[in-house]
């Protein structure tokens, strides 16, 4: 047998790679994890998930305290913004959950080899200046932004997501090209702390993907917070001048063209597969026609060998989803059965309130077959009521012979911790009375769940 320097290689230390390169270690491989970056965690700690939440968690306290949301509750204020100060508590957050990504590291002596990996062949990786030899390797590259043909980002004027996180200065302007999850994340902080955030989709609604009745009460919030939405319309060019910026709109299926003009542009259309710089032509290995590497349920690629997790496989581009693979793949290298349920993967929009989903959308599970929809609004929940909380809903869909759950969508304050119990209760494969007649605590927020599910027989109790 060859004598390899590894056993398990990860190239990536990112949710999906960092995770697997532990998991590996965990169960005894020598593990190595190659990362380019200064700093462990992948775009998800350093320039996503992480950084985005600790400005979207400041500005709402910003909002609530100028906006009214504190004087309805005997609270008067007139707060000052101090961005410089909410900035650095954006970097604390990144610094703290990056370090302690190394601390794991050398706690379960993951070996981290600082540089960008180049295959040289199945076996063995180029970083730097040396080659590296694993029995195992994975590829957990992760994903990049995806460009706007003819718009250079510039990160001053016309940003990415990256740039977006670090504007030192709130803009009066904003347009925000992409209508999904990170294009209204980022717009909802700027707009609270006082920008005026135009919203250009493509297409007809906002969040495609989501449930359909999700998407329309989403962008009615949004546009009573102030953002504005222009859906089926598309960017034909953005010219920069002296510090601010023309973006040329026109009708998606043909119409009059306009022009918006904005001292910020967030190009937000989507994020794309990274493998470019990898030598996967020197293994043997293409990827599809969206630039993904293709996998079995294993995470075993076509080549012997290496293996491929997170957004640079097909599936949905999230962390959990990444997270869930890594430890899957390591089990699986190890001899074990690691196994990941893509149909139980939830998406959340962290957005005031939240946008939370998993499973199926009403429209997918009726093209299956025959449906049961129970719905219950957040105005009924006592707890939402008593927060001064009462927009979104619950809706819970169930197969209309087996009343088995197939999706739960919700719009509520706290919907990405609520979907939690929806994705355990599917995982369990739940009937909608499952859910029904278990105990929820009162008063919560998640009684709109067990509510939600007592509707999909017509028999909710507050409505």
């Amino acid at each position: 047998m060859a004598e390899y320097d590894y056993d398990v290689l990860v190239i990536g230390a990112g949710p999906g790679g960092y995770v697997a390169a532990i998991r590996a270690a965990q169960l005894g491989l020598k593990t190595a994890c190659v990362e380019s970056r200064a700093t462990l965690g992948g775009t998800c700690l350093n320039v996503g998930c992480i950084p985005s939440k600790a400005l979207l968690h400041a500005s709402e306290y910003f909002d609530a305290a100028a906006n009214g949301a504190m004087a309805k509750m005997g609270i008067k204020v007139k707060p000052e913004l101090d961005l410089d100060t909410m900035q650095g508590q954006r970097v604390d957050a990144v610094k703290g959950l990056t370090g302690g990504i190394e601390f794991l590291f050398k706690k379960n002596k993951v070996t981290w080899l600082k540089g960008h990996a180049t295959f040289e062949d199945a076996h063995t990786v180029k970083v730097g200046d040396d080659s590296h030899s694993a029995e195992n390797i994975v590829i957990a590259t992760g994903s990049s932004v995806t460009p706007l043909p003819g718009v250079e980002i510039d990160q001053k004027v016309v940003v990415d997501s990256t740039g977006a996180l670090e504007l030192d200065k709130v803009p009066g302007k904003m347009v925000v090209i992409g209508g999904g999850v990170i294009g209204l994340e980022l717009g909802s902080v700027w707009r609270r702390l006082g920008a005026e955030v135009t919203v250009v989709e493509y297409l007809d609604q906002i969040l495609p993907g989501f449930d359909g009745d999700v998407r329309k009460e989403s962008a009615k919030i949004f546009k009573k917070q102030g953002m504005i939405l222009k859906t089926a319309t598309k960017v034909t060019g953005v010219e920069v001048k002296k510090g601010k910026a023309t973006v040329a709109i026109e009708p998606a299926k043909g119409g009059e063209a306009e022009t918006l003009e904005a001292d910020v542009v967030l190009v937000s259309i989507g994020r794309k597969p990274n493998t470019d710089g990898l030598g996967l032509d020197k293994i043997g290995l293409e990827t599809n026609q969206r630039g993904q590497i293709e996998t079995d349920h294993q995470f075993r690629t076509k080549v012997d060998g290496v293996w491929a997790i997170g957004d640079v496989i097909p599936g949905p581009m999230l962390a959990h989803k990444a997270e869930d693979e890594g430890i899957a793949v390591a089990e699986n290298i190890a001899g074990q059965t690691g196994i990941v349920n893509h149909d139980v993967i939830p998406s959340v929009v962290y957005t005031w309130p939240e946008i939370a989903g998993v499973g199926l959308t009403e429209e997918a599970a009726k093209e299956r077959g025959e449906v049961k929809v129970g719905k219950f609004p957040m105005l009924a929940n006592s707890r939402a009521k008593t927060n001064h909380e009462p927009d979104g809903f619950v809706k819970v869909i169930a197969d209309a012979k087996t009343d088995r759950v197939l999706g739960v969508w919700c719009i509520a304050s706290v919907a990405g911790t609520m979907i939690a119990q929806a994705a355990q209760a599917m995982e369990f494969g739940a009937t909608s009375e499952d859910i029904a007649y278990t105990c929820h605590a009162h008063p919560t927020h998640s009684e709109a769940i067990k509510e939600a599910a007592m509707a999909v027989t017509g028999k909710p109790i507050h409505i």
